[in-house]
């Protein structure tokens, strides 16, 4: 067994990302810290004035941290049930909040207690905005109202019972005192006008809304729900500009960058979409560790910071661009200290040793070569070699095919252990790269699991998940004939037309020839 050779794993080529404008400017950001809430943290506001503090709603309490702190700073804690929503006002000294039991509570930020309590929904408010002028709070809740607070009076001034489900986002102009905007469960998004009593704009999104942003010109409305991220244009009465489907999951909140130029979308996908405000085309992407529920950028961009729903707070600061001060280094060798000797030719008297190089196996390659072919697939379906390298995984497979012992390096295996190799077969099946190995495989897997399907609800699901993806493929692959057909038809169709058009040009020559002669 000293002469064993190691498997060769196959290479695939893959294609480099392409480096942008946007991928070095959203790829400038430190290591995150991440910090540990009470609760899913629903929302995160930053302040719009120096020294841009943010607030954190978690559970029953609000956080104001600082930019560069770990430890609230400040906290808030008047509150019976779930706080939502904290909302800074845009001077940066008044901080509003929604709770679970329908209240709507007004704080200063210099203070503790709430300065004013506006108690009028029946149901949990979600959503709280200042509006334009800064004496007003436009509050959206559960019980399908919408209403207008006065704040010096703490006297309700206008509602709105419009909507047929629950209220869960809003958001005021900012150039407009009287407009704001408010999404629902109702699947629509509206603009009231606290000069009237009705809406003046309504759009149906097609989805239970979660986010809605208004664009700082006022001219541009994007809500959010389901997995689609919808620019619609006021101007023109709400006319659909782009519907964009780039998340898995339900989007669940909405922020525009500092200059406007960018919008970023969170989703339960675990995943921060970043798309131009010109072509709406996603230019970066952050993955995070869990589904996430908010996200917020501070001034100019210099920080990100983003609340999911198992209670972190992940925070991602800017890089310094200030040069560091250059220390004095300690002297190195010179390079051609390091190349001394490489180029020496032997002599004739010379003795040349060769230090034999020790190789080191793969710990898959060491169970291969002691036949434990179960082992070496289970090493190489770890979650980190299954994402990083499934290459690896494939070749693996391959090779246990060619030796004749797949069948039993997957057979004997608990419920655990089979939803491992299934999960891998659903996540590279349609690759072609790994098609041809990945096929042989799930129909050994079928044929072995087949006596046992209905004992497990957790393998059968993932079969039929398996099946649809097969399914999906098959479709896929009829399209593409079709589409070949088609395209072998116009070929031919242009080629039977040129050489018709040859024979007529020459058959004309040849009677002008005729017609010379005689």
């Amino acid at each position: 067994m000293s002469g064993y050779k190691p498997v060769a794993i196959q290479t695939y080529p893959v294609l480099g990302e392409k480096i942008t404008q946007d991928t070095v400017y959203w790829n400038n950001y430190k290591t995150p810290v991440q910090i540990k809430e009470f609760g899913a943290v629903s929302k995160v506001d930053f302040s719009p004035q120096p020294p841009y503090n943010y607030a954190v709603t978690a559970s029953s309490r609000i956080h104001i941290y600082g930019r560069y702190s770990q430890e609230p700073i400040k906290t808030f804690s008047r509150f019976k049930d779930t706080a939502y929503c904290a909302t800074f006002r845009q001077d940066g000294q008044l901080l509003v909040a929604g709770s679970e039991d329908g209240g709507v509570q007004l704080f200063d930020i210099s203070g503790r207690a709430p300065l004013r309590q506006f108690e009028g929904h029946t149901k949990a408010v979600h959503t709280v905005d200042f509006t334009a002028d800064k004496y007003h709070v436009v509050s959206g809740a559960d019980d399908y109202t919408v209403k207008l607070w006065d704040i010096p009076n703490a006297k309700e001034i206008l509602t709105f019972k419009e909507h047929s489900d629950y209220v869960r986002c809003g958001c005021a102009s900012k150039l407009n005192p009287d407009l704001f905007v408010t999404g629902s469960y109702d699947h629509t998004v509206k603009m009231f006008d606290a000069r009237t009593n009705k809406n003046v704009l309504c759009v149906e999104h097609g989805q239970p809304v979660e986010s809605v942003l208004l664009f700082p010109s006022g001219g541009l409305l994007v809500s959010s729900g389901g997995r689609y991220v919808k620019v619609w244009d006021i101007l023109k009465g709400g006319q659909l500009l782009v519907s964009l489907k780039n998340h898995h999951k339900t989007v669940t909140c909405l922020c525009l960058s500092s200059s406007g130029q960018r919008l970023l979308s969170g989703s339960l996908d675990r995943k921060v979409k970043v798309y131009s405000t010109t072509s709406y085309k996603v230019v970066h992407s952050f993955d995070y560790t869990a589904s996430i529920l908010s996200l917020a950028l501070a001034h100019e961009d210099e920080t990100i910071v983003v609340g999911m729903t198992n209670g972190i707070l992940s925070v991602k600061h800017r890089k310094s661009e200030a040069k560091k001060d250059s220390l004095p280094r300690r002297r190195r060798p010179a390079y051609r200290t390091f190349i001394k000797g490489k180029n020496y030719m032997k002599q004739r008297d010379d003795i040349l040793i060769n230090r034999p190089v020790k190789k080191h196996l793969e710990l898959y390659d060491r169970d291969l070569k002691n036949f434990r072919v179960s082992k070496a697939l289970d090493r190489v379906l770890e979650p980190n070699c299954v994402i990083k390298t499934p290459e690896v995984t494939v070749s693996i497979i391959k090779e246990l095919n060619r030796r004749g012992v797949l069948a039993n390096a997957l057979a004997g295996r608990d419920e655990k252990e089979i939803t491992r190799v299934l999960n891998f077969l659903i996540r590279n099946l349609s690759q072609p790269r790994f098609a041809p190995v990945l096929i042989n495989a799930a129909e050994i897997i079928i044929d072995i699991y087949l006596p046992v399907i209905g004992q497990s609800a957790v393998v059968d699901k993932k079969f039929l998940v398996l099946q649809g993806l097969v399914e999906k493929e098959i479709d896929y692959q009829r399209e593409l004939l079709e589409t070949l057909g088609m395209m072998d038809m116009l070929f031919a169709s242009v080629t039977r037309n040129e050489s018709t058009s040859m024979l007529g040009h020459t058959s004309v020559e040849f009677l002008e020839n005729e017609k010379i002669e005689s």
